[in-house]
C-alpha cells in the first residue's frame, strides 16, 4: 500500500509501502505538548518501513512517559512533527496528520489515558489503557 505525506511547507516528504500494523492516540504528557494540548494521533509502522524522499527531517532525542529514549522527527524549517522511534519498541509512531490521505487511519486504541485531562473525548467504543497496552494488545 504506497502512502506519501510530508511537512506542511513541503520541505520535508516521505513514503511508505506498507499500511500501518496500527493507529493510535496517545494521551501521555510528552505527546499532548508535541500536539498543541490534545492527543497525538500516530499510525505505527515497522522501523525502516518508511523512507524519506525529500528534505532531512531534525530530529528531538526525549524520553516518553515509559522513560524510554524517543527520537522525535520534525522539520527544521516549519516545525511539523513527522514521527517518533521508540528506542524499545519494534515500530515507530507516524503523525496521522503529516499523511497525505488520513480517512482511513482513525485511532483504534486509545493509550496513557490516566494523562489525559477531563476535556479530551475518549470514545467508549475503542479499547483504552491507562498505560501502555501489554503486549498481547499491541499491534506488533
Amino acid at each position: 500500500m504506497h502512502r506519501e505525506g510530508g511537512c506542511a511547507c513541503g520541505a520535508i516528504r516521505f513514503t511508505t509501502q506498507v499500511a500501518p500494523v496500527g493507529t493510535g492516540a496517545c494521551h501521555c504528557t510528552h505527546c499532548q505538548k508535541l500536539a498543541g494540548g490534545g492527543p497525538n494521533y500516530v499510525a505505527l509502522f515497522a522501523k525502516g518501513a518508511v523512507a524519506v524522499t525529500k528534505g532531512l527531517p531534525g530530529v528531538y532525542h526525549d524520553s516518553g512517559d515509559s522513560g524510554g529514549a524517543v527520537e522525535r522527527a520534525f522539520c527544521t524549517t516549519c516545525g511539523t512533527p513527522l514521527w517518533s522511534v521508540p528506542e524499545h519498541a519494534p515500530f515507530m509512531t507516524v503523525k496521522v496528520g503529516a499523511f497525505d490521505e488520513i480517512g482511513d487511519l482513525g485511532p483504534a486504541m486509545h493509550i496513557y489515558t490516566a494523562s489525559a485531562p477531563g476535556w479530551h473525548p475518549i470514545p467508549d467504543d475503542r479499547p483504552t489503557f491507562e498505560q501502555m497496552p501489554p503486549r498481547e494488545a499491541a499491534p506488533i
